[in-house]
């Protein structure tokens, strides 16, 4: 009988485990986002606008006198009697909305006053209608048509409540005493609040935007913008959005409520490409902001040469994340943002039950945003502080890190296919030179313990990253850590390719879809948990296939050893742990890593015990051994360096084979001491007995 008829689940076992795996990686789903016209970055001949104090050029005001006296009654007396006295001039020479006001706009320079009220630009809302109903422009997966610059010219509403096309040196602020009292509300009737356009030294200040399809506020194409004391709240997607935009400031501002982040500075211009850590000037800086209650307080898809300092993202999904994973974004792979002194805390929050629920299936205006609920748009882990998702050359440095239910510091790479480059070269261009020194983790600014459930987790790809001295729990178990001097990296490692779990993981997490409700099984990011968690699967699948292959090889050749008796002992026990250990993907614990040394030892036995009898299957055993032990201390002692695959990946593919021969090895007739059966010499046969009467004859003579 052959040895696949003796043991046909072992082979299909494998297969099935290779094909879905297979399956996985050839099924990623595409990545979206935003999604805008192709745009070109800027010049960079522009600069950050200042604030001008002068009076107002134009004035916005409502016609109900005693609504607006009671807005203002409690402002202190000089802002009262300066709000009334621009009142009179408003009722006078102003407009009704703020649309009619930039239209206005005539010339650089210009000053815009809002006064205290609620501005729901009513002549705005309506549906499009005549040629603007009938644009022919491409859909994106969202639903909304990408226009052009000229189609936004023509039918400037299609999409945004408050249209700034082409003006320059505008100055935008509300003249309340807080940003509260002067609110512009789209009413979940317009995919942007508020829509800045190739206007160059924007300046907006002092009001809240509110109530989106897409995004509050949104700064397109610009060379210079000030986003100052502006609060945003309860849009789809963003609170603040600024895209393919140069000499940058967000400051003093806060987001709150929106499905993605408060804070987007998506492919800001990428004018340190090719630079080490030491860059001239920053696209963009955003310092005193608040991003709260968000699937995640700051973001950036190709979020380049951002300078982020002194803020505060807490109580959201995940803190701040920076990725290369979206395709139409230039300046793709992210790279040198910079982070310090950023509160980073208590990001735990978990939105992903408003999909499974059914809320986010229902219109904007029905889901209860304004009641808490957000709608989460990307796949993302809940308890993070900061994730980067493919970045290159971003410094975080001095931060505070506390109170995350999963981890700190959250590193990973993004092949450019999941972008949509296939070039070979590209596939590897992401996570590199990284660099995490000095920053407070599990304490608060008090020095009060708020730890993190690790600081750290790592896919393991990338070159020249590195940590500070010892974070309290990490994946893989030691981290090279940073020098003194940026650059100055001890324990390196270069992989081209990051830990086979952890991918696996990743790319089961990413099939998400909020439009479809479609929650990934499989990853504990929306729940799974226990024997749902596709780590957990995939152990239980390969130690399933070990304990029968492993079994039947000990009945059948290692019986009768006692070494190799005790080598399955300790196997079968490392098989335990190694599922055990699945459990725990958020935990740092040594248990991963003493399951790969039982392993590694039971492997060990085992080819020392098959020596005299199999000695090529043997020497197979040992090698597996090896690896296994070398995976083991490159987990939990020291990633070995300059090693361009990690031992799990060699690992893999010697087991593979291993198994495959050990049960052709176990499947051959033998005998429980490990001596096959046709190998065995018949023992000679007793001579037979003399009969009785022929001892007893005497002879003759002639017999003599």
């Amino acid at each position: 009988m052959s040895w696949t008829r003796r043991f046909p689940a072992v082979p299909a076992a494998l297969l099935a485990a290779l094909l879905s795996l297979l399956t996985v990686l050839a099924a990623a789903p595409a990545a979206r986002a935003h999604e805008e016209r192709p745009v070109t970055l800027p010049d960079g001949t522009g600069s950050v606008p200042a604030y001008r104090a002068a009076e107002p050029d134009v004035l916005v005001c409502k016609t109900d006198r005693a609504a607006f006296e009671r807005r203002i009654s409690a402002f202190p007396d000089d802002l009262r009697q300066r709000n009334l006295a621009l009142y009179e001039r408003c009722e006078k020479s102003g407009y009704r909305h703020l649309q009619e006001a930039v239209d206005a706009v005539d010339r650089p320079g210009m000053n815009i006053a809002i006064l205290p009220g609620l501005y729901e630009e009513e002549p705005s809302l309506p549906q499009p209608a005549g040629e603007c109903a009938a644009l022919k422009a491409p859909q994106s997966s969202l639903g909304y048509q990408i226009l052009s610059y000229e189609q936004q010219v023509q039918c400037r509403h299609n999409q945004n409540l408050v249209a700034i096309l082409g003006k320059t040196d505008l100055q935008i602020e509300g003249t309340g005493a807080s940003r509260l009292d002067v609110v512009v509300d789209a009413k979940y009737q317009k995919l942007n609040a508020i829509r800045a356009d190739r206007s160059n030294g924007v300046y907006f200040r002092n009001f809240t935007a509110q109530r989106t399809t897409f995004n509050s506020l949104y700064v397109l194409a610009g060379d210079g913008f000030v986003i100052d004391d502006v609060l945003t709240r309860w849009n789809d997607e963003y609170g603040f959005l600024t895209f393919a935009s140069d000499h940058g400031l967000y400051k003093n501002c806060e987001s709150y409520g929106n499905g993605d982040s408060g804070i987007y500075p998506g492919s800001a211009s990428n004018i340190n490409d090719g630079r080490g850590y030491d860059v001239p000037r920053y696209s963009i800086e955003i310092t005193g902001c608040r991003s709260h209650h968000n699937m995640v307080g700051y973001s950036g898809t190709a979020g380049d040469s951002v300078w982020v300092h002194d803020n505060e993202f807490d109580q959201n999904m995940g803190g701040a994340s920076m990725d290369s994973a979206f395709p139409g974004h230039p300046g793709l792979p992210q790279n040198h943002a910079k982070f310090e002194r950023n509160l980073i805390h208590d990001n735990n929050q978990d939105y992903y039950g408003n999909v499974a629920d059914g809320t986010c299936a229902k219109p904007p205006v029905e889901r209860g945003y304004e009641r808490g609920v957000v709608c989460p748009q990307i796949s993302m882990p809940p308890g993070t502080g900061i994730i980067t998702a493919g970045g290159n050359w971003n410094l975080y440095e001095d931060n505070w890190v506390y109170g995350h239910e999963r981890a700190g510091f959250f590193l990973s790479a993004v092949p450019a296919f999941i972008r949509g480059e296939e070039a070979w070269s590209k596939q590897t261009d992401t996570s590199h030179h990284n660099r995490y020194a000095g920053n407070v983790m599990g304490r608060d600014k008090s020095g009060a313990a708020r730890p993190n459930g690790m600081d750290v987790w790592w896919d393991g790809q990338g070159r020249g990253n590195c940590w500070q001295d010892g974070p309290a729990g990490s994946t893989p178990g030691a981290v090279p850590q940073c020098g003194e001097r940026r650059g100055a990296v001890s324990g390196a490692s270069a992989r081209l390719v990051g830990e086979p779990v952890k991918l696996v993981q990743l790319l089961v997490c990413a099939d998400y879809n909020v439009q479809a409700r479609k929650l990934p099984a499989g990853c504990d990011w929306y729940g799974a948990r226990g024997l749902e968690r596709v780590e957990t699967q995939l152990a239980l699948a390969v130690a399933a296939v070990l304990l029968l292959v492993g079994g039947v090889l000990w009945r059948r050749r290692l019986r009768g050893s006692r070494l190799g008796t005790a080598a399955s002992l300790l196997g079968l026990a490392g098989l335990a742990l190694d599922v055990a250990g699945s459990t725990t993907a958020w935990v740092s614990t040594p248990v991963p890593a003493v399951a790969l040394l039982l392993l590694g030892l039971w492997w060990a036995g085992a080819g020392l015990a098959l020596r005299p009898t199999r000695p090529w299957l043997a020497r197979l055993t040992l090698l597996l051994a090896g690896l296994t032990l070398l995976d083991a201390f490159d987990k939990a002692v020291l990633m070995i360096p300059w090693t361009p695959l990690s031992p799990a990946w060699v690992r893999a593919l010697v087991a593979v084979v291993w198994v495959l021969w050990a049960v052709v090895a176990s499947a051959r007739p033998g005998t429980p001491d490990g001596t096959p059966a046709n190998d065995r010499t018949p023992a000679p046969a007793a001579p037979a007995p003399t009969p009785a009467h022929h001892a007893a004859r005497p002879t003759s003579g002639d017999e003599r």
